[in-house]
Parts: C-alpha cells; sequence; structure tokens
C-alpha cells in the first residue's frame, strides 16, 4: 500500500478514535462538571483544544502512516505497538478526566502517555525520521496538559467529589 494510502486510512481513523472518546466524556464548553471547577490562569479559551487536537491528530495520524508504510525496517512493529499502547492511553484521559471526574488520576495517566509517547518517537525516529518529528509536537501538548492537568488538581482538591446541580428547564 503506498504512503498516501496509509495516511487515508490512519488519519481519518485517529480522528474520528479521537473525536468518539472525547463525545463519551462530554468533554468540551457544555460540560457543567468542568465549568464548575477553577481554571488556572494559562488554561485557553475551549475553541484551542479542537484545533490543536485536529491538528495533533493529523500530523501523528501521519507519523504512524509512515512507519505502517515503512515494511521491513528494523524495529518498525515495536514502533507499531508503542504507538498504538500510547494511543490508547491517550484515547482513556478524556473519560477518565470529564466522564469520571478523576482529576489526580488523569495527571498520572498523563505522564504515562507521554512515557509512551516518548519512546514511541525515539522509536519511530530510528524507523522514519520524518515520522518521529512530527510526533514533537504532541509531545509538547503533552506537557502543556500536564501542567494544566496538575494546576486544575491544586485549584480543585474536592474536583472527584464535586457534584453539580442538574440543569433545569423552565417552562
Amino acid at each position: 500500500m503506498s504512503l498516501l494510502r496509509w495516511i487515508l486510512f490512519t488519519v481519518p481513523v485517529v480522528m474520528l478514535l479521537g473525536f468518539f472518546s472525547g463525545q463519551v466524556a462530554g468533554s468540551g464548553e457544555e460540560n457543567r462538571w468542568f465549568n464548575a471547577l477553577v481554571k488556572p490562569e494559562a488554561q485557553p479559551p475551549g475553541w484551542v483544544f479542537g484545533v490543536a487536537w485536529t491538528i495533533l491528530y493529523i500530523m501523528i495520524g501521519t507519523a504512524f502512516a509512515m512507519i505502517l508504510h515503512a515494511r521491513g525496517a528494523p524495529l518498525r512493529g515495536v514502533a507499531i505497538v508503542l504507538f498504538i499502547v500510547q494511543f490508547a492511553l491517550q484515547l482513556f484521559w478524556q473519560p477518565l478526566f470529564f466522564g469520571m471526574h478523576q482529576v489526580s488520576a488523569a495527571f498520572w495517566l498523563i505522564v504515562v502517555i507521554f512515557t509512551f509517547a516518548l519512546c514511541t518517537t525515539f522509536i519511530f525516529g530510528r524507523v522514519r525520521k520524518a515520522a518521529a518529528w512530527l510526533m514533537v509536537p504532541y509531545l509538547a501538548w503533552l506537557c502543556f496538559a500536564a501542567v494544566l492537568n496538575k494546576q486544575i488538581d491544586w485549584l480543585n482538591p474536592n474536583a472527584e467529589t464535586l457534584v453539580v446541580p442538574a440543569a433545569r428547564t423552565q417552562i
């Protein structure tokens, strides 16, 4: 399969899985629990996350396609497994944070995700250097997300037990 065909397969799959994870978790502007939390000063507006993740998913999907296309390359199999593991962990972060309200656990999950993503990036570099470079913005974003997550944890020590009253509609 050509590289373009791999890209046309992996990028939409990565984006759809990421979108699905967010939908399942109830992430976004309409999440009343998240809106009730005290946010750090560095917290960007909500739309930034949608734009950033779209770009990141395109980049990491393309990187993964490059690795899938590198048939016969040493470490290709290891790179594929590492990518799948770190991506599966990344997909679980949104349900853990937004759905289950486990802010502290979500921070530690980001640390694990970053560790796997860093290993993935180094192995990608041994298979295809361009694929590794496409992972670098993702690593930077994970660092930023970890800082935001930790600050939210510090600012909201009761986040896990915070109960937001149900929305009411008057007729």
